[in-house]
């Protein structure tokens, strides 16, 4: 995030950081979240209109605040300098504006390196609080939701669910945050549990009878040491929600799997050995578990990339789960 001298006017930025720090920032909420209680007024830019190539997608999304913090990026870094000046005029005058750079455009001095063309809408977020209130809603229920923004006036309602407007208007769909659910105790769990959270992913460790306290690096509420079928039975496994046993007990594994194979879950992994995958495969299809189930099955866990050490095998496991993870839900006009 950026973070600029207070005496900061609207048309110029004091300074912009030496590292892109902003453009490692997907989620955006944690930002708004915190810029709403601080009572702070933001504008946000979403990128709305590609022609020919750019580095980020159709409804990529930066925020800015009124003192100049910045988090999130809709370019490879050729715009975003420029993209925050202008949210800042923004905010003093309170309109709506279409930025338009990159071949053809009327800004010759910002070209973009891939050579395409991209329109990016600035307007205030008029509710901050509201706003942040409703995509949090969502967000904590695991639910989708769609900003719909009007280019006419930049006026955006947030709407539960998935939809498309009418004519003129562009809506943003917001998915539930990817999750893994770790099963296990061992090495390779714990590099994952310390892994995964560094790209996005929301974490859950299950370790029955396990520590009374999680690793330092996780989330206390997102710990549990209960029976595994009991932990298990309490979590609703969605189809943004990747599963993984690496417990090396083959009863506890293969309870994980079938839960697992039985829900939404879009991609299931247990780490093992080769010799032992067909006769764990035997062993789910006698509980009932169909082909179609079995495809989303990993034996054993992770790409197949030469992991060996447990940070390694973690880094294959979260490759895999990139990899399998939902195609995002189309952002555009209606």
């Amino acid at each position: 995030m950026l973070s600029t001298s207070n005496d900061m006017t609207p048309s110029h930025l004091a300074q912009w950081p030496s590292w892109p720090e902003y453009g490692l920032v997907d989620d955006l909420l944690p930002f708004l979240s915190r810029w709403a209680a601080e009572g702070q007024r933001v504008a946000l830019a979403t990128l709305m209109e590609i022609t020919g190539s750019s580095p980020r997608p159709l409804g990529s999304e930066m925020a800015i605040a009124a003192d100049g913090s910045v988090a999130g990026y809709v370019s490879g870094g050729c715009v975003e300098a420029e993209v925050a000046r202008e949210a800042l005029d923004v905010l003093a005058n309170g309109k709506p504006l279409w930025l338009d750079y990159g071949e053809g455009s009327p800004n010759f001095d910002i070209q973009l390196t891939c050579g395409g063309r991209i329109g990016i809408f600035v307007r205030e977020i008029r509710d901050l609080a509201s706003y942040v209130a409703q995509r949090k809603a969502a967000f904590d229920a695991r639910r989708v939701s769609t900003v719909v923004t009007d280019v006419r006036d930049g006026s955006m309602n947030v709407i539960q669910g998935e939809t498309w407007p009418e004519t003129g208007m562009f809506a943003r769909p917001h998915v539930p945050q990817t999750r893994l659910v770790i099963v296990g105790g061992d090495p390779v769990a714990l590099a994952l549990s310390r892994l995964a959270p560094q790209f996005g992913l929301a974490t859950m460790l299950l370790r029955p009878m396990g520590p009374e306290r999680p690793p330092l690096e996780l989330d206390v509420s997102r710990y549990d040491r209960r029976r595994l079928e009991t932990a298990l039975g309490d979590l609703v496994l969605d189809g943004w929600t990747a599963v993984y046993s690496l417990t090396h007990d083959s009863h506890d594994d293969l309870l994980v799997a079938r839960r697992a194979l039985d829900s939404a879950a879009f991609c299931v992994g247990v780490l093992g050995s080769r010799r032992k995958i067909a006769a764990r495969m035997r062993a789910l299809q006698r509980e009932g578990i169909g082909s179609e189930s079995l495809r989303r099955l990993h034996l054993p866990a992770g790409l197949a990339i030469g992991a060996r050490t447990p940070n390694e095998i973690a880094l294959s496991i979260l490759a895999q789960v990139v990899s399998m993870r939902p195609p995002p839900l189309t952002a555009g006009f209606g």
